[in-house]
Order: C-alpha cells, then sequence, then structure tokens
C-alpha cells in the first residue's frame, strides 16, 4: 500500500495516481463522514465534502470516459449534463428533468425491456441511447459490457448506495475510491451502500491525507 501527503501531488500527478491496471475498468466514488454518513443534514453529499474530495472527484472525473449513476442520485444532487456521456440506470425508464435537451449521446438511459417510461425514453433520448439491461431489474453485468463495447474504457459510479449495493451483487465492481471526511454527523442518514446484505473484501492500494481527510483506493477482490 503507497501513502502519500496530497498536496504532495499536482493535478495531473492525481490524475496519474488513479490510473487503472487494465480496461474496462468499473470503479465507484463515494464521501463519508468517519462515523460512516454518506450524507450531510441535507441529505446530499455535498453536506459533508470538502477541498480534498473535490480535488479527487475532479481527477477522477477528468479520468472518466462515461459516468454511471442511479435516477435518484442523478435527481437529488441535480445533476447537470457532464463533460463526457452520462449513463442514468433506472428501471422507470424516467430521464430526470435536468438531463432532458442534451446533445445527443450525452445522456444515455439503462433500463429494462418492462420498463413503463421505455418508449418515451426512445423518444426523447433516441434508441441508440437507450441500453436495455434486463426484463425486471437493470443487468449491471450487461450494462458494463454493453459500454464497454461503444469504447467507454473507465466507468466511473458516483452512487447512489443502492446502485453501489447492486453493483457488488453483482460482481461488477473494480474499484472503490472512499474520501472519508474527519467529522462525525450521527442522525438517519445513509451509507454508501444500502440494500441487500454483500460481503465484498477489499484491499487498500493508494491512500492519500490531507487535514485529517483520507482519500483511498480500494480493489475489490473478486
Amino acid at each position: 500500500m503507497e501513502f502519500r501527503h496530497l498536496s504532495d501531488l499536482s493535478d495531473a500527478d492525481l490524475v496519474e495516481a488513479y490510473a487503472p491496471p487494465r480496461l474496462p475498468w468499473f470503479r465507484m466514488n463515494f464521501v463519508s463522514t468517519v462515523d460512516g454518513a454518506a450524507q450531510g443534514s441535507d441529505g446530499l453529499s455535498g453536506g459533508i465534502n470538502n477541498e480534498a474530495d473535490k480535488r479527487a472527484y475532479d481527477a477522477l472525473r477528468s479520468r472518466a470516459d462515461v459516468v454511471v449513476v442511479g435516477a435518484g442520485t442523478a435527481r437529488a444532487e441535480e445533476y447537470g449534463v457532464p463533460d463526457v456521456p452520462i449513463v442514468v440506470v433506472t428501471r422507470s425508464g424516467v430521464v430526470p428533468t435536468k438531463l432532458l435537451g442534451a446533445p445527443a449521446g450525452r445522456v444515455l438511459l439503462a433500463t429494462v425491456a418492462t420498463s413503463p417510461g421505455l418508449a418515451s425514453a426512445l423518444d426523447e433520448l433516441g434508441e441508440g441511447n437507450v441500453l436495455v439491461c434486463g426484463v425486471e431489474r437493470v443487468d449491471l453485468g450487461d450494462l458494463v459490457a454493453q459500454l464497454a463495447d461503444r469504447g467507454f474504457g473507465e466507468l466511473l459510479c458516483e452512487g447512489g448506495p443502492s446502485l453501489f449495493a447492486d453493483a457488488l451483487a453483482a460482481g461488477v465492481v473494480d474499484e472503490l475510491c472512499l474520501s472519508l471526511v474527519p467529522r462525525v454527523v450521527a442522525g438517519e442518514r445513509k451509507r454508501i451502500t444500502d440494500g441487500p446484505d454483500v460481503d465484498a473484501t477489499l484491499d487498500l492500494t493508494l491512500l492519500l491525507e490531507q487535514d485529517g481527510t483520507l482519500l483511498g483506493r480500494w480493489l475489490v477482490n473478486r
């Protein structure tokens, strides 16, 4: 395991520090308090992130070929259209309002054959931008395969907690990037995973520190 001080790394160094060992590569990125909260009092991750976490977030975004996010997180966090294509995972097939009207190919939807919103999504985004992955539940293994076939090598998933748990259960997660901020918030707040029991073991390969914030790269054993 490598330990470094974040302040010793330039932005270019930080981007290189997150280089994956192979492609395709599916990584999750989360921020959490020391007592395990993935959100602040406002119910959003922005309530707990800080400057160090923002640097890691920017580095990971700059590496990503595509961003994957659950529809609920996209709505709650008010996602706009990023600089790279974004894939919204949803069984309902409803495109988040702030992602409507994006340039062709910038917003994709991953849904299921039985989705009540499938027809509308096809009309709104175009057939080539709607990925049908499974019948009743989104098959995340199929999603990763379809994205890889489109040339997306580095897949950055930004949650939320339910999608992370599902991705772990499906065995598609290669890496967890976790910013641990030096705060304790208590209360009833979600953790970075939310769903059925999973038991994944992780290997810590890189740990960066700045002013008490720890930025870890954890590789998933699978």
